[in-house]
């Protein structure tokens, strides 16, 4: 096998992780932006809306449409600037930890790439309106959007796709080479 069939064999598989990386960040951030533009455009700021026919969902389930100046749970209001930077150094190190990746599954790719749209699709926020647009509002739990959604769901895959790859390596006492006796 020559030099450049092997380099054209693993740039093969480079090329198809980062495209999935890359298109779950982009459609994430095109879904995020998209129900948020459809928030703002029909719920007036601070107001929860619910179909008539689903009004029995409201003390589960609406949306809310509020303007989040913090960070999750609304913590640190008034924070935007800090936010942008540091989500600005999330993005950048996200985008280097996956250069850097060589996990097998192409799931931990995909759940990358939700991290990434969904720190980018409130970084737009930030930049365009000057706080995140939070709509989803579940019981009395904190009002969520899609970018928050992806975060918390690639979080949880990559700890599990991380817990799953860690218990298929073969541990330490199991590799050991067989010890000679004289």
């Amino acid at each position: 096998m020559n030099e450049e069939m092997v380099v054209q064999e693993k740039t093969q598989p480079d090329r198809k992780r980062f495209f999935i990386f890359f298109l779950t960040a982009i459609v994430i951030v095109a879904l995020d932006q998209w129900t948020k533009w459809l928030v703002i455009q029909s719920i007036p700021l601070n107001t929860s809306w619910l179909p008539d026919s689903m009004e029995w969902l409201s003390p589960y389930a609406r949306f809310t449409h509020i303007q989040n100046r913090g960070a999750s749970f609304g913590m640190f209001q008034n924070g935007n600037t800090f936010f942008i930077i540091l989500t600005s150094v999330i993005v950048v190190a996200i985008v280097y930890y996956v250069t850097q990746m060589e996990h097998p599954s192409n799931w931990m790719w995909v759940a990358a790439g939700m991290y990434l749209g969904g720190a980018v699709g409130n970084l737009v926020d930030r930049l365009t309106l000057g706080a995140v647009t939070d709509f989803i509002s579940v019981g009395t739990f904190y009002i969520f959007n899609i970018a928050d959604a992806s975060i918390n769901v690639s979080v949880a895959l990559l700890l599990i796709l991380s817990w799953i790859h860690d218990r298929k390596k073969p541990v330490a006492s199991e590799v050991q080479e067989p010890v000679e006796v004289s």
